[in-house]
């Protein structure tokens, strides 16, 4: 399998990585502080490869809020796409392949479709062009590259939905939770284990993958699971985007068809709410 180096290694996905890492015996991989491995450092990023010389590096650093992307643009713009840039230079430098980690939030999301790899992006907030810039810095950089789309990533660590709602849910009687938003939740365990996946099979079918869980559900639907799950005694009312207004606009429709990498790397995923019940059982663990 080679060496494998974890960018962001801090971060949910990043703690995923490392617990199903060890669940699956991978040693050779090593997950450096963010100070070693700040993808805005370029000469930083060029040592610890040639230092560590992967044979894959996992590019799990994002600048991930939402919101606060659309007045942070320059930071959005630096860690999202420069961030990406430098990376992916840095692993040509010491012939790594990147595995690259990006979101549904590429697409406008406007039709109700299964969304597909090559169907044209066309992002409607900063947080989703950023995204796309550094998949397309990836792309013109580094051909030995696989970038893998997710959407609504949650796990026992970090801040995530199912976090914030199970802990809502203790405090309150009812919640108004977004109805009109379609998409799938992903489980960020799910996840890694198919980037492990991916990288067992040597393989150099490099691209763009879309990879979530499977189903479709709204917010409201995917609170009320949350709920009903951990036994929560909480009122859910669904509401309409429109009444809860955010900063950035989100797609309407961003379920992708997962079809190709199902296909390419002869990998099985799990329906989102049985996912959903590992995870809660998790969280109740810890």
């Amino acid at each position: 399998m080679g060496k494998i180096l974890v960018i962001g290694a801090g971060g949910q996905l990043g703690q995923c990585l490392k617990t199903v890492a060890n669940r699956r015996g991978i040693d050779e991989i090593s997950f450096p502080a963010e100070q070693e491995a700040n993808i805005l450092n370029e000469e930083g990023l060029n040592i610890l490869l040639q230092h560590e010389k992967p044979k894959y590096v996992i590019n799990c650093a994002a600048y991930t809020a939402v919101d606060k992307a659309e007045d942070e643009v320059d930071l959005a713009k630096a860690v999202n796409e420069i961030g990406a840039g430098n990376l992916a230079e840095a692993c040509k430098n010491s012939n790594a392949t990147l595995i690259h980690v990006s979101t549904d939030f590429v697409f406008e999301g406007n039709e109700v479709k299964l969304l597909k790899e090559d169907d044209i992006a066309n992002p409607i907030n900063v947080y989703g062009v950023t995204k796309l810039a550094g998949e397309k810095l990836v792309e013109s950089i580094l051909p030995e590259h696989f970038i893998v789309r997710t959407s609504w990533l949650y796990s026992e660590y970090g801040n995530n939905f199912t976090k914030t709602m199970l802990k809502l849910g203790a405090e309150r009687d009812e919640l108004n939770i977004i109805a009109d938003q379609i998409g799938t939740p992903t489980y960020a365990i799910d996840l890694a284990n198919a980037i492990f996946d991916i990288i067992a099979l040597e393989s150099n079918a490099f691209g763009i993958y879309h990879y979530s869980n499977e189903g479709i559900t709204s917010w409201y639907d995917f609170a009320k699971a949350i709920f009903d799950i951990s036994k929560t005694d909480v009122k859910v009312n669904p509401i309409p985007g429109s009444a809860y207004p955010t900063k950035a606009i989100r797609p309407a429709f961003s379920v992708m068809d997962k079809s190709k990498i199902k296909n390419t790397f002869n990998i099985t995923i799990p329906y989102w709410r049985d996912s959903l019940v590992e995870c809660v059982n998790a969280i109740n663990r810890n």
